[in-house]
């Protein structure tokens, strides 16, 4: 279970504190998906930063009784002078997996061919992310962040994030953003809205959206 309490995150600016988060409390069970809509600045990242254990809330508390992933369409986790393969070695290495399978399911899984004996640094966004989602599927957690991961490669790519994620997975716990609102909707069993600072929960998508949806358009 992951159990946000009172979360606040403050930003300073040069015209003051801006506060992303105000005071949010939510918790996810094991096996739950809770898909947030928000529009862009609404600080979704912000809070799948802090549920990863990336950055810290100004104040309140996020326990966690089980695994937790990186925000999945996070090319930030690199280390941007190491190749394709030296990545995966070295996260093979600290969680004590099998090197030579991980390789071969990051082959086949991403599609990357020679790029993988290149720097990091030289991949374009898109293949950044393959590499990301492919390394975070050699790890097997209880709940897994995804962070906008619709909005990256082509139609085959996403079936194979979706078969790795949907179906061998379907039974961990997701905490989800994308302005994709048909994939929050085909992939989560409860919603929320982020607004303000504010988050608003709900079990129904078309109460969400429309709420999302007045957001948007409603100023």
């Amino acid at each position: 279970m992951i159990k946000a309490e009172n979360i606040f995150k403050v930003y300073p600016t040069r015209s003051g504190d801006r506060v992303v988060l105000n005071d949010i409390s939510f918790t996810l069970d094991r096996g739950e998906k809770l898909g947030i809509l928000g529009r862009n600045g609404a600080g979704k990242s912000t809070l799948v930063r802090l549920v990863s254990g990336a950055e810290q809330p100004t104040s309140g508390s996020i326990d966690r009784t089980m695994s937790v992933s990186w925000p999945l369409a996070f090319g930030g986790a690199f280390q941007g002078t190491l190749t394709g393969l030296d990545n995966v070695r070295f996260i093979s290495r600290i969680y004590k997996q099998d090197f030579k399978n991980n390789i071969d399911f990051v082959e086949q899984f991403t599609e990357l061919g020679l790029y993988l004996k290149e720097p990091v640094k030289s991949y374009s966004q898109g293949m950044r992310a393959r590499l990301a989602f492919a390394i975070s599927m050699i790890i097997e957690f209880d709940c897994y962040l995804i962070d906008e991961i619709s909005a990256v490669g082509d139609a085959r790519f996403h079936e194979k994030c979706e078969a790795e994620l949907f179906q061998k997975r379907a039974d961990r716990a997701m905490l989800i953003i994308s302005h994709d609102t048909n994939y929050v909707r085909n992939h989560c069993s409860k919603f929320a809205v982020l607004h303000d600072g504010h988050m608003s929960f709900y079990y129904d998508f078309d109460e969400a959206h429309g709420h999302h949806m007045h957001n948007l358009h409603g100023h």
